[in-house]
């Protein structure tokens, strides 16, 4: 009996040893996973912003209400389903043919189907509302894509410039831009970024399969990741630090294949080789002109009072958009960085030979060199940050009510 009583403690204090060597093994588990260093603040601003902009679309629901009495909010999920997002979860739940009894309600071929594949796949797993798995999408999207955008600021900070310090004021401006709304939309931008950035981030790394396969999966997205194929074949090409090894070349082809698979699956629904594009042209006015005509077009839109108050005031921001564009791409030149200058010019060159300016504010945030750039510029000059702060970031609130109110907001 004594050697029972003797082994019951020892057995208990076993088990004790076993279950606080889990703990800690979780705990070091844990810690190990915590984001740091510019993760860290990246992930900070992240999850600040969110909260800032969701909390001012619900008070939005409060302030425009729009029944009669103004007595009962808007539901929140209305506030988020606007313009793109309803043909998104309507390719989602239904496909390219529309809601049954319905159609089309736009030339629905003018989208990729990465995103509503994504939303649909959401959407089977969890049970989540289509609407609601867009969000869901956007939201995990847009912390990746900002975290690789603060590993991307960091590795080209200048020498003298503490790259921690670049990486938080690229996010700040990031963040804070007047079109940031959309990153946490149900709308392309975040899935697209959480893919573009990280690929941009293993080519400046001369990880060109990694490289190649995220592209890929970006091209699957939306058509700008054509012009993020186009620059890493100029990145590769122009390298002379050692990253470019000819035999990666091939997988910088990769992103050809998703394209190259939607426009078949588009001729084989359609019999339609262009029928991407004449979506475009159907749905958006997306057709060829020369740049001072799509200029002379936009002006008139913006300016001859014959487009209602907010499309008038959003088709000017198109043109600050373009101009900014413009400056960016001489900029890079100037500075012989030419796979970036290749990424902005291409995306310049689609958006000023098309009928008028349309949807540039919102293709800014696909612009990594411009907040990289930019932030750079703020800490060499603070009145820039001051400036930024005062003036452009309010914009981000009119953009965020805008389009929760169905205004158009670029």
């Amino acid at each position: 009996m004594g050697g029972d009583r003797a082994a019951g403690p020892t057995g208990a204090h076993g088990d004790g040893t076993g279950r606080g060597a889990r703990v800690s093994d979780l705990r070091a588990t844990l810690e190990r996973a915590r984001p740091r260093g510019v993760d860290a603040i990246a992930l900070r601003y992240w999850l600040l912003s969110r909260i800032g902009i969701f909390t001012l679309v619900s008070a939005g629901a409060w302030l425009f209400a729009e029944n009669r009495d103004g007595r009962t909010p808007v539901h929140y999920l209305d506030r988020w389903t606007q313009w793109d997002t309803v043909h998104y979860v309507t390719i989602a739940r239904w496909g390219y043919d529309g809601e049954p009894g319905i159609g089309q309600l736009a030339p629905l071929e003018a989208f990729f189907p990465g995103y509503p594949l994504a939303i649909r796949a959401v959407h089977t797993v969890s049970g989540l509302d289509y609407v609601v798995a867009g969000l869901a999408i956007s939201l995990v999207a847009s912390a990746v894509a900002i975290v690789a955008l603060a590993r991307l600021a960091a590795a080209e900070a200048a020498p003298g410039t503490a790259p921690a310090a670049l990486a938080e004021r690229t996010v700040l401006l990031f963040v804070l831009a007047p079109p940031a709304v959309f990153l946490a939309a149900a709308y392309t931008e975040a899935l697209f970024l959480a893919l573009a950035f990280p690929a941009w981030l293993c080519a400046r790394q001369g990880r060109w399969a990694a490289a190649g396969v995220l592209t890929a999966l970006a091209c699957g997205v939306r058509i700008t990741g054509v012009f993020v194929a186009a620059a890493l074949v100029v990145e590769f090409l122009t390298a002379t630090d050692g990253r470019r090894r000819w035999r990666s070349a091939p997988w910088l082809a990769l992103p050809a294949l998703p394209v190259a698979a939607y426009f078949t699956y588009l001729h084989d629904r359609t019999g339609d080789w262009n029928a991407w594009q004449h979506a475009q042209e159907r749905g958006w006015y997306r057709n060829f002109h020369w740049p001072w005509e799509a200029l002379a077009n936009t002006w008139e839109a913006a300016y001859d009072e014959k487009q209602s108050t907010v499309f008038a005031w959003n088709f000017g921001a198109e043109i600050v958009a373009v101009g900014i564009g413009i400056a960016l791409t001489l900029w890079l030149l100037r500075r012989r960085r030419w796979a970036e200058a290749t990424y902005i010019g291409l995306q310049l060159y689609a958006f000023t030979t098309s009928y008028w300016f349309f949807s540039v504010p919102r293709s800014t945030l696909t612009w990594w060199p411009l907040w990289i750039a930019l932030a750079a510029w703020t800490l060499r000059r603070p009145v820039v940050l001051q400036g930024y702060l005062a003036v452009i970031a309010p914009f981000a609130v009119a953009f965020v009510l805008l389009f929760s109110n169905g205004r158009w907001a670029g």
